[in-house]
């Protein structure tokens, strides 16, 4: 065994990260590392500060990717993912992102760290714990699934709403305006070229099927509803990212139906369950149960 750390290449090491977690994911996600279209989504969400790419951290074994650890957006978080036989690092790892992934408390000028660990890896909560971390409850990142079948039948939506895709239709204003309106935020969005370019490139990954991205059109033809869902060929599984419904149009059964028209397209295509990282009521009431939660450790330096 030869293990050995380097940073990361953004112009090689995005692909072999996603086929790591894709050879290491183990069925009903045991393995406790993230969906590989989590970590898609995360690359080509415009949130992400790509200039700090290079700290993400890579462990090898005679040159095979072993391990990682990364952030999601910027500084101050970090994310643990392994195979099997190598979970040992994690003191390693977690000691990397100490020194390299905290981000300054500018009042106080101290660093800080929030660091995720799975409430399932109890030796590894047992380390954290020892090195003076506290749980952050608002801060936790649950996995539910779901299991789905190819007889999910079409939902019937009421008068003047229809289903339609991206492939379908394209119109990346009005995904923008779903979206942030969607997150509850306030007024109009911002609907310049680059905005709707960071949506375009947000959905348009790599992997994506714009077919699996739904949303439900009002009769005055605005998306109201939406639910961008993967589909991991390899694994036969589904992951769902992101759900927004307009506040206006609430209730009325549309998220449901967006998520539901998603997962059965998605089990037609082979998938045989479906994840979310939510532990919302909105998606328990679907019947998705929780597979484990990614707790918020966090210490101030």
């Amino acid at each position: 065994m030869s293990v050995t750390s380097r940073q990361y290449n953004p112009s090689c090491d995005y692909n072999l990260i996603s086929q790591f977690l894709i050879d290491n994911h183990i069925e009903g996600n045991q393995d406790g590392n993230w969906l590989e279209p989590a970590w898609e989504y995360m690359y080509y969400h415009p949130y992400l500060d790509q200039s700090l790419l290079p700290l993400i951290r890579i462990w090898e074994d005679d040159g095979k990717i072993v391990a990682l650890t990364h952030f999601e957006c910027t500084f101050g978080e970090a994310f643990f993912q392994f195979d099997l036989d190598h979970k040992f690092l994690f003191p390693e790892m977690l000691d990397y992102a100490e020194r390299n992934l905290s981000a300054i408390i500018q009042e106080t000028g101290k660093r800080v760290l929030h660091a995720f660990v799975n409430d399932n890896a109890p030796d590894f909560v047992r380390h954290i714990d020892a090195q003076g971390y506290s749980i952050d409850k608002s801060e936790h990142r649950p996995i539910f699934s779901l299991p789905i079948y190819p007889s999910i039948q079409p939902i019937e939506l009421p008068k003047g709403y229809r289903i339609t895709d991206l492939k379908e239709s394209s119109d990346w204003s009005k995904v923008n305006r779903v979206l942030w309106r969607g997150f509850d935020h306030e007024g109009e969005p911002p609907c310049d070229e680059a905005e709707l370019e960071s949506r375009r490139r947000m959905f348009e990954t790599p992997k994506a099927k714009l077919d699996l991205k739904i949303a439900v059109v009002s009769p005055k033809d605005d998306f109201i509803a939406f639910c961008g869902t993967f589909y991991e060929p390899v694994n036969h599984y589904a992951y769902v990212e992101p759900v927004a419904t307009d506040p206006d149009y609430r209730r009325l059964g549309l998220g449901r139906a967006a998520v539901l028209e998603a997962l059965r397209r998605c089990a037609l295509l082979g998938a045989d369950v479906a994840y979310v990282g939510s532990d919302q009521l909105f998606y328990q009431s679907l019947g998705f149960k929780k597979v484990f939660t990614s707790e918020c450790w966090t210490k101030v330096f």
